[in-house]
C-alpha cells in the first residue's frame, strides 16, 4: 500500500484528504505544520508528500526545499489557498520549476487524484469502490 504524508495547518483539509485517499486505497499520515511533516518524513519516509505552501512553523516551501535537498527523489504535490503576501498564482509558481504539481485550493477530487496517479502510477491497493467501477 502506498503511503502519503499530508501536511496542512487546516484540520478540515487534512481530514478531507485523509478520508478521500484512504477510500482510494492509500495509507495516510498527517502533519499539522511543516516542522512536524519534516520530522515525520525523516522518521518514516512516505511514497508521496502533499503539502500546503503557507503554514506556521515551517511553511510548505521550506519543507519542499529541505526534503528535496536531503531526498532528491521525493515526490511532492503542493497545494495552496494563497496568503497575505502572495497570491495563489505566486505561491504555486514557486514550485513549478521543481517538477512539483501545484494545485490551487479549493481543488476537485479528480484533480488531486490525477496528480497523485501521475507521480505514483496506479500502485494503490484496489478498493471495493474501484472494483465495483470495473464491473
Amino acid at each position: 500500500m502506498k503511503r502519503i504524508l499530508v501536511i496542512d495547518d487546516d484540520l478540515q483539509v487534512r481530514q478531507m484528504l485523509k478520508q478521500m485517499l484512504e477510500r482510494e486505497g492509500y495509507e495516510v499520515v498527517e502533519a499539522k505544520d511543516g516542522k512536524e511533516g519534516y520530522e515525520l518524513y525523516h522518521q518514516a519516509p512516505t511514497d508521496l508528500v502533499i503539502t500546503d505552501i503557507i503554514m506556521p512553523k515551517g511553511g510548505g516551501l521550506e519543507v519542499i526545499f529541505e526534503l528535496r535537498r536531503e531526498f532528491p527523489d521525493v515526490k511532492i504535490i503542493a497545494i495552496s489557498g494563497g496568503g497575505r503576501f502572495l497570491s495563489d498564482k505566486d505561491c504555486l509558481s514557486l514550485c513549478g520549476d521543481r517538477n512539483i504539481p501545484a494545485i490551487s485550493k479549493p481543488f476537485e477530487r479528480k484533480e488531486i487524484l490525477k496528480a497523485i496517479e501521475g507521480l505514483l502510477g496506479n500502485g494503490r491497493s484496489p478498493t471495493l469502490r474501484s472494483f465495483l467501477r470495473t464491473q
